[in-house]
């Protein structure tokens, strides 16, 4: 590896010093500048310093300098860590001798050793002998690559030069060339670097003496160099490809330059503005691959603008990100901007949590308090501008201390740690309701359990909060939807377009796909299921098509009423996490069957512009007229207002994000819009009703089939009557079963947010579901149906062990389109009356206006309204 040496006499231009800064290590001549890099919370550099007799070095090893470099016939002290020790050994005449010397007792007694000495003696360091076929300076480097430092890796050989000749210290690129072959570092003065050559030839090009000095090589017939990229946490965002002039390129601009092998160099993320910072440039231990450690800008690493080409982040990183960007997002008044705004909260909150962690017992707690705990342990670092880089790094000082506090607690804590005691019972989770902000998903390793309440020990307070759904911001959300709306009202397919390259990463080509759609390419598995959905469904909703009735009030007064299909119908099909063709035929099934003259479906596009293919599938068989390539809110709003090619339409149904629904409440109030919907929409949940009779496996697959939906997926389950080795089986199956799931990071998120309330019967289980209102309501015990009478308020009721969420979901024919958070109390499923209107008739005879005329009369009379009077009375002039 290349090593700088920085001497204060040195003029280093302010471009050159960022780029050393880049490099593993730098070797100072004063111990004071090596402090003060140290101390820059930017460099990633490990700082040497040659130390003298009168130092104390033990406190400069403290304050930051990474390795103290010793003359060979220094005296180490004992306290000093080994492996941030260096010998430096100057050979004055028999370079030879001094390599053995080095060979016999400096490797065995500091981390690394440095050996000064001539061009000429360097000639004479790497000639192989006849002997052994080996040089002087390869024996010793194989000889300190035996010798381990733990995790510090094998003890290094250093080679630096004395005389400087030509401005460069004596190197030429094929000498640093020469003894990175040998296994050794190259130290070179950095004022003989450029970050650009010169043709007088006084600085080496840092790029040139960067890959000579690392013994860089490559194994491609290219020539280019493997590349890894990774985050300040070592996370790795992506592999690229380095070439020598995009090295120079990336350490001139400070940031990750690399070489397509398409296009060539590669500023990456230039245009969209996702660049990265290089943080620092090293190579890996068989010399052959770079790594790039990079500060990600902008929305990630991958073109598809997740952090990186593996996946969006996830821990500790994930939650500096996330804790970031709500620093610079969190709407004014809410709980997000009051942690930033209010130190008194915080500080209340990181005591809380401390305590609460301080407490735990069980490990599933330990980690969710811990998690807790680095949440508004974030904040407070992202509130001061401190980076989880800028933690990291305190934790490497730290870690580099060689003497220590003592580690004692101060008084008054350990006066509050033996109020607390040590009990040995395990302690439960915190009691927050569903609506609390400090619910963490379960990590990985974690058990993915609800938490748990008993109806017993509950406050009427918290048995309220229990009913209740997460609070929706609906002020800011119709803040985010309505200049979607707007704009898609005033630009049609064009604000389409932008919306689906915003937010899916289409490029569409044509907003609308009309009848008669292509054949899509389906396995004779999946198309014999949507065909038996298919019947199954438009058997039950045909049964639901009533007559028309005809009653005759009175002696000669005829009413009727009958209904007729709506015309236009917008059937709204999700897409993003899951493909939903069950959507598609729980929607179309039933507007077909009234006789909708007109379906138009909306759901987001795939990748290459086209629809999925069981969706297109489905839209043939419900008789579907045309298929909006757009999702969210841009597609609610293109069905509700029409554009140049999406046909407007009467009534817009189906599920969807708080987006979606949010634009369906912005058009159904905008008369001018002209249209209804079906319901207002949460998300999706279930109520599942257990007792001593139920099989556990079941249970948990009907909590876990609701859960795996969304982050926000809402899942109760009652225990009614149930012993706690009963519970710990359902508990046992949910993190079992989630565990093998392939969304099992959606159900990580979900089963945490999601509780069991504990209670005395089934009676009093139901009860509490008439209150809750569930979408989904699963009765899993033994003479379930008993109990269907009683049920007052849900969405759909799935009866006994046997009829689980999932049939009902796609093909047993009852509809899955259904009231969410708590509107079952005044709401129905989509069925067939969804897609029709009743229209009303009456006719009288003679007789009949003379039997109820008076009647009319004398109301009209009563609410003065002479017209209304009138309009009988001319008629009984004429009888």
């Amino acid at each position: 590896m290349l090593v700088p040496k920085i001497s204060p006499s040195a003029a280093i231009a302010p471009e050159l010093s960022r780029a050393l800064g880049l490099l593993p290590s730098a070797l100072f001549t004063s111990a004071a500048d090596a402090l003060a890099a140290a101390a820059d919370t930017m460099a990633e550099t490990s700082a040497w310093a040659d130390v003298s007799a009168g130092d104390n070095v033990v406190d400069l090893l403290n304050g930051g300098l990474s390795v103290a470099v010793f003359a060979a016939d220094s005296q180490i002290p004992a306290d000093c860590d080994k492996a941030r020790t260096a010998i430096r050994y100057t050979a004055t005449d028999d370079v030879i001798a001094v390599i053995d010397r080095a060979v016999a007792s400096g490797i065995t007694c500091a981390g690394a050793v440095i050996l000064e000495m001539t061009s000429e003696q360097l000639s004479e360091a790497t000639q192989k002998d006849a002997a052994s076929g080996s040089s002087a300076l390869s024996r010793l480097t194989k000889a300190a690559d035996k010798i381990l430092l733990g995790t510090n890796g094998p003890v290094r050989v250093l080679v630096e030069l004395q005389v400087s000749i030509g401005g460069v210290g004596g190197w030429t690129v094929d000498l640093m060339s020469q003894v990175a072959r040998s296994g050794a570092d190259v130290v070179i003065p950095a004022d003989a670097l450029a970050l650009s050559g010169d043709d007088s030839g006084a600085h080496i090009p840092f790029a040139e003496a960067f890959v000579a000095g690392s013994g860089l090589t490559s194994d491609r017939a290219d020539g280019l160099f493997t590349t890894v990229v990774v985050d300040e946490q070592r996370v790795c965002l992506g592999v690229v490809y380095s070439s020598v002039e995009s090295i120079a390129a990336a350490l001139a601009a400070g940031e990750g330059v690399y070489w397509s092998r398409r296009r060539g160099l590669w500023h990456k993320g230039l245009t969209s503005g996702a660049t990265q910072t290089l943080v620092g440039i090293d190579v890996d231990c068989d010399s052959d691959a770079l790594c790039f450690r990079v500060q990600q800008n902008g929305a990630g690493f991958c073109h598809h603008s997740t952090r990186s080409c593996f996946g969006p982040a996830s821990g500790l990183g994930q939650l500096a990100q996330v804790v970031t960007e709500r620093k610079r997002s969190a709407p004014e008044g809410s709980y997000t901007a009051r942690l930033f705004s209010d130190a008194q909260l915080l500080r209340a909150k990181l005591l809380e949590e401390a305590t609460e962690l301080a407490e735990a017992t069980r490990p599933a707690d330990v980690a969710f308090e811990a998690a807790d705990l680095l949440y508004f342990a974030m904040v407070k670092c992202a509130a001061h501008g401190v980076t989880l880089a800028d933690v990291e790094r305190s934790l490497d000082l730290k870690h580099r201390k060689v003497v220590r506090r003592p580690g004692n607690a101060k008084p008054e804590f350990e006066k509050k740690a033996a109020a607390l005691g040590s009990s040995s019972e395990a302690a439960p989770l915190p009691r927050t309701s569903i609506l609390s902000a400090d619910i963490r998903a379960a990590e990985p390793g974690e058990q993915i359990r609800m938490r748990l309440y008993d109806a017993a020990d509950l406050t009427g307070e918290e048995h309220n909060a229990l009913l209740q759904r997460p609070i929706i911001d609906s002020e800011e959300l119709m803040g985010r939807v309505r200049p979607i709306v707007s704009a898609v009202r005033a630009n049609g397919d064009v604000a389409i377009r932008e919306f689906t390259r915003k937010f899916d990463r289409v490029d569409l080509d044509d907003v609308v796909l009309r009848a008669p759609f292509p054949e899509p390419q389906l396995s004779p598995r999946v198309r014999e299921a949507i065909d038996q959905a298919y019947s199954n469904i438009h058997k039950f909703h045909a049964a639901q098509l009533g007559g028309d009735i005809s009653v005759e009030t009175m002696p000669g007064v005829t009413c009727a009423r009958f209904s007729r299909a709506i015309e236009r119908v917008g059937l709204y099909v999700p897409g993003g996490t899951a493909v939903l063709p069950s959507s598609a035929l729980m929607l179309g099934v039933p507007a077909q069957v009234a006789g909708c003259s007109e379906i138009v479906l909306a759901t987001p596009p795939r990748a290459d512009g086209s629809i999925v293919p069981e969706v297109l599938y489905v839209a043939h068989k419900v008789g579907a007229t045309a298929i909006v390539k757009a999702g969210g809110a841009q597609a609610i709003a293109a069905m509700a207002y029409g554009t140049e090619t999406v046909p407007k339409v009467d009534k817009i149904c189906g599920p969807g994000n708080q987006y979606v629904t949010a634009a369906k409440m912005l058009a159904q109030n905008d008369t001018a819009a002209m249209v209804s919907i079906d319901m207002p929409a949460g998300p999706s949940e279930v109520l599942v009703i257990a007792d001593s009779t139920s099989n556990p496996a079941y249970v948990a697959s009907d909590l876990l089939s609701q859960a795996e939906h969304g982050p926000d997926s809402q899942v109760v389950l009652l225990a009614a009557g149930i012993t706690d080795a009963e519970l710990a089986a359902i508990e046992e199956q949910v993190h079992e079963q989630a565990s093998r799931l392939p969304r099992v990071a959606i159900v990580r998120q979900s089963i945490p947010k999601s509780y069991c309330l504990r209670v005395a019967s089934v009676a009093e289980a139901i009860k509490f579901s008439n209150a809750y209102a569930p979408e989904h309501l699963i009765l899993h015990n033994d003479r379930a149906n008993t109990y269907v009478k009683d049920v007052i308020n849900a969405g759909s009721v799935f009866v006994g062990p046997y009829s689980p969420e999932s049939c009902g979901d796609y093909a047993s024919g009852t509809n899955h389109t259904l009231p969410t958070y708590g509107f079952s109390r005044m709401y129905s499923g989509v069925n067939t009356a969804t897609f029709v209107k009743h229209i009303t008739s009456q006719e009288l005879t003679r007789e009949g206006l003379a039997n109820i005329g008076q009647t009319v009369m004398a109301l009209a009379e009563v609410e003065e309204l002479e017209a209304h009077r009138n309009a009988v009375a001319i008629r009984l002039r004429d009888l």
